[in-house]
């Protein structure tokens, strides 16, 4: 999963305010339009009740606003892939919600299949996963939750906003594209 995404504005998009070093700023990746393009939008946490979303929320975040230092290149936060948006949704200064907590959960178990993450046992009171990323070696805790019908469908909703929604298998068309063809299904 790799999307272009534009990186932190530096003002918010409901009052036009620039934002301070530290000011809480709630993330939202918004599908709009129809070509439903992934947008960004930034917008300061006391600002959040007069901010109405372009289109589908994603999902969302806060965490305090760290303005660019001189000379850094914002072309390489440009591109949001899984192992970042991973990183940014389980950064300690990101604040919990439904939504993310499902999306992190789901990341996690990906990126453990990709061994990004490395799982490393529950936390002391138990209520959370532990994992190290293998390349930085930072350690995240993730909720543990039960991976149930209804988490993943709730997981598909959310991936099909930022990578689009699957496609619909056509009427009797086989599960897998592994198995050779039957001769009643090999027309010509």
């Amino acid at each position: 999963m790799e999307l272009i995404l534009q990186p932190v504005a530096t003002t918010c998009q409901v009052s036009g305010e620039p934002f301070a070093a530290g000011a809480r700023v709630a993330s939202h990746l918004v599908q709009v339009g129809p070509t439903r393009e992934i947008v960004r939008c930034d917008v300061l946490e006391q600002r959040l009740g007069s901010f109405t979303p372009p289109g589908k929320v994603a999902c969302r975040w806060v965490q305090p606003f760290r303005p660019r230092r001189a000379g850094e290149n914002p072309d390489r936060a440009l591109k949001l892939n899984a192992e970042s948006l991973f990183v940014t949704l389980a950064d300690p200064t990101t604040e919990a919600t439904p939504e993310n907590t499902r999306l992190l959960q789901f990341l996690a178990l990906m990126l453990e299949r990709k061994k990004v993450l490395r799982p490393r046992g529950r936390s002391a009171d138990g209520l959370s996963l532990c994992y190290e990323h293998a390349r930085s070696k930072a350690f995240f805790k993730v909720q543990a939750g039960e991976l149930t019908s209804e988490f993943f469908v709730a997981v598909q909703e959310q991936l099909s906003v930022l990578v689009g929604a699957p496609r619909a298998r056509a009427a009797g068309a086989p599960v897998s594209s592994n198995q050779p063809a039957t001769p009643t299904q090999a027309t010509g």
